[in-house]
């Protein structure tokens, strides 16, 4: 991602998943002074220069939160979390703090891409990772609820375990396109909505916290918030007013020092190997470029979705899909993983991925997408295990490099198949 810094928008530039149980409500909302940010929670109900639309679901919260004040609640955010489902769960958690509700962050995969370290280190982010191996070892049974945040349920290893545990979903706050029948008592998705970041952003805009510009935790989270919505909406490029507005209410609380540090952070060398081996097995077709890189270290993961930001960049590319195998062996895991990248408007992410890949025997979609992005992880199975034999590697990869190519050339170019099965 460019390392360029983000100035405040006062007055500078700024630079660059339906179902009975899912909600979709759009929200109208314009930027509020700081009085009125900052009214105490008892007057929510009253309109504060806010657009009316924006206060029920504002109000719907307050009351989910004041229905379950001194619990404690599990923020689940995807195995792979990025920018703006942690700035989001840590928002949720501070609003959450003022109903005496404890709120853990937690993750099952691993954090890998360098900007996701830098921006957990440098904030001192409150979230937690829960390894697939060590997951039966957490007590869940301390759990009064689950909060989804900036994901369904469907990318990450830890729903099982609340399932099993009877922990009900409490909130459910995501801008994903709908991933199928899931039961929260507070609902807000919003595919319309270009990051989850400024969903929670309006909640804090709408009175639900008061950000503080003196209180560090208050800084850095509006700091996280601003690279999260910065990240999902292609540094503002593919941003919609309410992004904007959003965007400029943070920009009273945010250190644009501290997001300049997290926008520089470095590649790896790693991560600079996959994007070379995305280009040496590209192989381009109607505008679209595809790429299998092999095996990954399960900790290099986020060097796919890098290294797909990079091919969609090529002269007539329009959309680029790069996906490998992920194996993890302290956690025994092993999963094919790509990400999509695309600049055709007409071009839905969510709706080609779920076209190409299917569903597993539980009806759960092997991935998904928004705006210009998506991503799949497809299970390895029954040939999933780690294998000194160099040849049987080998094979088995062409096996998934094959399959994958077979299923997305299918969608590219139906009648110019390159892979013929009986």
């Amino acid at each position: 991602m460019p390392s360029t810094s983000l100035q405040p928008l006062n007055g500078s530039s700024l630079a660059p998943e339906s179902s009975s149980n899912l909600v979709s409500v759009e929200f109208q909302s314009q930027e509020v002074s700081p009085h009125q940010a900052s009214s105490s929670i008892g007057n929510l109900g009253e309109t504060q220069g806010l657009e009316e639309p924006l206060q029920p679901k504002a109000r719907e919260l307050q009351r989910t939160l004041e229905r379950h004040r001194s619990e404690r609640q599990l923020i689940v955010i995807q195995d792979f979390p990025d920018p703006d489902a942690l700035s989001s769960a840590w928002a949720y958690q501070l609003i959450a703090q003022q109903y005496n509700i404890q709120c853990d962050i937690v993750y099952a995969g691993t954090l890998s891409h360098q900007e996701n370290v830098a921006l957990v280190k440098l904030t001192n982010l409150p979230a937690k990772r829960w390894g697939a191996s060590k997951l039966k070892e957490h007590d869940f049974s301390v759990y009064q609820g689950c909060v989804l945040i900036d994901n369904q349920g469907t990318t990450t290893q830890l729903m099982p375990f609340v399932q099993k545990a009877s922990i009900p979903i409490t909130v459910l706050i995501d801008h994903h396109s709908p991933q199928g029948d899931i039961k929260a008592e507070f609902v807000d998705i919003r595919p319309q909505i270009r990051a989850t970041a400024t969903i929670v952003t309006q909640y804090l805009q709408a009175g639900l916290l008061r950000l503080d510009s003196s209180m560090n935790t208050h800084v850095k989270c509006a700091t996280a918030l601003m690279h999260g919505l910065r990240s999902d909406t292609d540094r503002l490029m593919q941003a919609t007013e309410e992004d904007f507005l959003a965007a400029g209410y943070l920009s009273r609380f945010y250190d644009t020092q501290l997001l300049n540090a997290i926008l520089q952070t470095a590649r790896s060398r790693r991560v600079m190997d996959v994007i070379e081996r995305s280009l040496k097995n590209r192989i381009v077709q109607n505008n679209f470029s595809i790429a299998g890189v092999g095996y990954l270290r399960y900790d290099d993961r986020d060097a796919i979705p890098q290294a797909a930001d990079f091919l969609v960049t090529e002269e007539n590319v329009h959309t680029a899909v790069v996906y490998g195998i992920v194996h993890d062996e302290d956690e025994e895991l092993e999963l094919v993983i790509g990400s999509l990248r695309t600049n055709k408007l007409t071009l839905d992410p969510d709706e080609f991925i779920k076209e190409a890949f299917g569903q597993d025997r539980t009806g759960r979609f092997f991935g998904g997408g928004r705006m210009m992005a998506g991503g799949f992880e497809i299970p390895t199975g029954f040939l999933g295990s780690f294998n000194d034999n160099a040849e049987y590697a080998k094979l088995k990869w062409e096996v998934f490099d094959m399959q994958i190519k077979q299923k997305l050339w299918r969608l590219v170019n139906p009648k110019d198949n390159p892979i013929h099965t009986d």
